[in-house]
């Protein structure tokens, strides 16, 4: 029960095939009361997923990352203290994935910097008046600060601004207790890899290099990750990046 007690916000919930819907699943299991967000058309989609957690009462509030009145209403939406933030959201329109890095606009472009690593930083000051010292903020990352992958082109530059973005967020809020980490995690067959054009390149990949195997249909050993780095058995780590990855990223 390592959340026993604590209340954990968890965005990014659109199906049970969602690593965020793992999370979900795992810190309540763990003990947790959890929060849900959700927005717009996507709102069906997360109250569907939330029947089919082991607590189906999930609270669900509305937040569109890139909305400001959504980002300063959100504390008076949830309500009560947070214990723990799991940032699970990132997009990038089309022109920006499969091979379109020289020919993609900066309007396009701007989309995925804002809601794939900006809105990191939206998310967290958006929470810090709930959070207390203790409390933490857990990014799902695909490891992307020092190489080029096939296909994910934009994207690729915004995870990687969003891993700056998390190292810049443990430095200001460290010293109000809040620590930030991500999890690097192979691929996972969700809704938005899905939407990647050649994404079976990443499981090919994996099949062949992952010295522990790596089953992008599960998404419980990250989402394991996630949970611990949420309780108390990580006091003093922040501004870390773990790979759950089946030690892919290791191997030359």
């Amino acid at each position: 029960m390592l959340l026993e007690g604590k209340r954990i916000l968890i965005t990014g919930v659109l199906n049970d095939a969602s690593i965020a819907f793992s999370v979900a699943r795992q810190a309540q299991n763990e003990g947790a009361e959890i929060v849900l967000t959700s927005f717009g058309r996507a709102l069906s989609l997360t109250t569907r997923a939330a029947r089919r957690l082991p607590n189906p009462d999930a609270q669900i509030v509305e937040l569109d990352i890139t909305n400001e009145a959504d980002l300063a209403a959100l504390a008076s939406r949830i309500g009560a203290p947070l214990d723990g933030v799991l940032h699970a959201i990132g997009y990038a329109p089309d022109s920006c994935l499969g091979g379109g890095f020289l020919t993609a606009p900066w309007d396009d472009v701007a989309i995925a910097m804002q809601v794939s690593a900006f809105s990191l930083k939206s998310l967290a000051v958006a929470c810090q008046p709930l959070m207390t010292p203790g409390s933490a903020i857990v990014g799902l990352d695909f490891d992307n600060s020092t190489v080029a992958w096939p296909v994910y082109d934009w994207m690729g530059v915004a995870k990687a601004a969003f891993e700056s973005v998390a190292r810049y967020l443990a430095r200001d809020l460290g010293p109000h207790g809040i620590r930030v980490n991500l999890v690097a995690a192979g691929p996972i067959r969700t809704i938005a890899a899905k939407s990647i054009p050649g994404f079976e390149q990443f499981e090919d990949a994996w099949t062949l290099r992952a010295p522990l195997g790596w089953d992008v249909r599960n998404a419980d050993p990250v989402a394991r990750a996630c949970v611990a780095l949420m309780s108390d058995w990580f006091p003093a780590t922040t501004g870390e990046v773990i790979h759950v990855d089946g030690g892919y990223h290791a191997i030359g």
